[in-house]
């Protein structure tokens, strides 16, 4: 290893810029000066209200909250989704272990847009289940809101990137 990096290390110094990059961008500049934060919250609202009454539930919301909006089934309290709720962490992170770790370009193009869109509908579907928790069982909300869901959706996130670095990425090359 004399004074050359392998592959994890190169992967460690991009994720953690890449990382870096995008958190200042989301934090000081998405959140700050932009309404695309709240637009998406509203969205993953509008589309968990679809499938909760496709399944047969009478829901409500409030979207006039910027900073928090609330939805949830008829006869509970609801949910409450804000910013780190969105999902959009989660995107960038699994965005980044695919960016940074090596691989073709034409892998990473249709990779990187299908694993985004299933980090997007695992989020939607953890959204349902705490909506119905929420409902059902409402004082077990919190802890699957901070432990059940949280595990599964990093776990997920870490498949998506074993599967690429299994599968789809290439050691030999740094055309990352």
């Amino acid at each position: 290893m004399q004074g050359k990096l392998n592959v994890f290390q190169k992967f460690l110094i991009k994720a953690v810029l890449l990382y870096a990059g995008c958190y200042f961008l989301y934090e000081f500049v998405i959140k700050k000066y932009t309404q695309i934060d709240q637009f998406f919250i509203r969205f993953i609202i509008n589309c968990s209200e679809f499938l909760l009454k496709m399944m047969g539930f009478i829901t409500f919301s409030s979207k006039e909250v910027d900073d928090f909006q609330v939805f949830g089934i008829d006869g509970s309290n609801g949910v409450w989704i804000g910013g780190p709720c969105n999902g959009i962490t989660l995107m960038f992170l699994f965005a980044i272990f695919i960016i940074a770790y090596p691989g073709s370009i034409k892998n990473k193009a249709w990779f990187l847009p299908l694993g985004i869109i299933a980090v997007f509908i695992l989020n939607l579907i953890r959204i349902v289940g705490l909506a119905i928790i929420a409902l059902y069982y409402p004082e077990n909300l919190d802890f699957n809101h901070t432990y059940t869901f949280t595990f599964i959706a990093y776990s997920f996130v870490f498949y998506l990137w074993m599967l690429w670095v299994n599968k789809y990425a290439t050691n030999k090359t740094s055309n990352a």
